[in-house]
């Protein structure tokens, strides 16, 4: 009897406590089983937000690769929360960019003890920092609250974008009622989302609101309130490279799936974390072979084309490609204006009705500028078909310069200024990385070509070359070595240890 009423005395909650106490315990165990994986890494950034016992609860860190590759593709961030499969069920929180190839590419990671405010705002705080101060120019999220209010502190000028993918998974479930009540509701809240202007966006839902009678506290009104995060009227001048989702993000997430599972340990998770990375850098590589190795394929003769294939990477190229193939195939045009100077007309296709046509506007002043009503340049990079149609009926003959986005060229990730990265650069962690090897040929192959009429000048190389092969020769012979265990390359590694 008395051992029934001692167990009776333990309530649930002090039952929660304690293996909450036990969790914390082994979870700080593991946490410092991170840090110390950190510290033996060269050339890591890391830090930690403890709890008031000293106990760590957020980590963040990212490799002198990613926070390089930052520095070329901090336009665009995708950051999102998902419970990833480790031990701990602790929310991951990748941060993910585009490169140059249109692939996405991990910017830093963390492991968060909870999606409160204080949290989020913790970490952007070290992003921030780790990457040399430098905010993102856009960033697209889901709508957490706690998330939005941390962006408003610590990246005040960026511009922040709802994932269209958790919009439309809420949409269907919220217009339910009113689409069974009125039968022409879906068309009209169709046109409002996809309004080319803010003018027609701001009209179409003043006739929305007062013909279906919205409320003013219904899902949407409340996007209605928000309609700066996600209508694509408010974004027509934000470069997100082509996304509207945090699919960048999920995919991410799914990635990681064949690297871990629900047992995985913390300390396990970064090792894991930094194989899923090895592997992005080597898909990157592979595409940067590619790019320097062959040659476009053309789908005409057009000098455009041919420009664009010699700038672009081959990923980017392709995505081009579809367009300029649709400009010189499926569409035609009527005159809306036609100046000395300006000129705009009205592009699509035959079968599609005009209200679905784009506005081009043609200027040819100074030099030739084109924009269109569906800002594909301004938001994804590439000119649109509607632009390239009427840049050729123009009979423009090279695409002008300040339409060869930088950060689709390959020198995007290796150039700086006009001089090619060292080495020292492109290796962070002191080895010579597939590209560079390729990159070291090509050039060798550009001298041979640049010198191959002039004798002087290939005797120069070729002395030089000899000089170098000599020079390896004598550093190749054997040697005594004194103690060689102890020689080794320390990176530097950054701890920050926040109370």
């Amino acid at each position: 009897m008395k051992t029934s009423a001692a167990v009776a005395d333990v309530t649930s909650k002090q039952c929660a406590d304690v293996l909450s106490e036990q969790r914390k315990q082994y979870r700080g165990k593991e946490f410092y089983g991170l840090i110390k994986h950190f510290q033996d890494k060269a050339l890591q950034y890391f830090s930690v937000d403890l709890c008031d016992d000293g106990c760590p609860k957020n980590i963040f860190w990212a490799d002198g690769r990613s926070r390089d590759a930052y520095t070329k593709f901090s336009d665009v961030v995708v950051f999102d929360v998902t419970y990833m499969t480790n031990k701990f069920k602790m929310p991951f929180a990748p941060f993910v960019g585009v490169n140059h190839h249109g692939q996405s590419i991990l910017f830093g990671g963390a492991l968060l003890e909870n999606e409160k405010e204080e949290t989020f705002e913790w970490l952007f705080e070290q992003f921030l920092k780790c990457m040399f101060g430098k905010c993102p120019k856009a960033i697209i999220t889901n709508q957490d609250k706690a998330m939005g209010n941390a962006i408003k502190k610590v990246f005040p000028n960026t511009r922040h974008r709802f994932c269209g993918w958790h919009i439309k998974k809420h949409e269907h479930e919220h217009i339910k009622p009113y689409v069974s009540r009125y039968c022409d509701f879906k068309e009209s809240y169709t046109e409002w989302v996809n309004s080319d202007t803010v003018e027609e966006f701001e009209s179409r839902w003043e006739v929305m609101r007062d013909k279906y009678r919205l409320e003013n506290n219904c899902w949407i009104s409340d996007m209605y309130d928000q309609r700066i995060h996600w209508a694509k009227a408010f974004l027509k001048d934000v470069f997100l490279a082509g996304m509207t989702t945090s699919g960048r993000s999920q995919s991410i997430n799914s990635f990681f799936d064949g690297f871990v599972n629900s047992k995985t340990l913390l300390n396990e998770f970064v090792v894991q974390y930094d194989k899923a990375v090895d592997s992005r850098r080597a898909a990157e590589e592979d595409e940067d072979f590619k790019t320097m190795n062959s040659r476009p394929v053309l789908s005409s003769i057009h000098p455009i084309e041919e420009k664009v294939g010699e700038c672009y990477t081959r990923k980017i190229f392709d995505m081009f490609k579809k367009e300029w193939i649709e400009a010189t195939s499926n569409l035609t045009h009527e005159t809306i204006s036609k100046g000395t100077e300006e000129s705009t007309y009205r592009v699509g296709q035959l079968k599609v009705e005009k209200t679905y046509w784009r506005i081009v506007t043609f200027r040819f002043s100074n030099e030739v500028n084109v924009t269109c009503s569906c800002s594909k340049y301004e938001t994804c990079g590439i000119l649109c078909k509607h632009c390239l149609y009427v840049m050729k009926k123009r009979h423009v003959e090279t695409l002008p310069s300040h339409y060869i986005l930088h950060r689709w060229t390959l020198n995007a990730r290796y150039k700086v200024g006009n001089s090619i990265i060292g080495l020292e650069e492109i290796n962070n962690e002191n080895e010579v990385s597939f590209y560079t090897l390729w990159c070291v040929r090509s050039n060798f192959t550009k001298v041979i070509n640049q010198a191959r009429d002039s004798p002087s000048d290939i005797q120069k190389l070729n002395n030089l070359l000899i000089s170098i092969l000599d020079d390896q020769a004598t550093r190749k012979k054997p040697i005594a070595f004194e103690n060689a265990s102890q020689g080794s390359c320390v990176g530097i590694s950054q701890v920050d240890m926040m109370p």
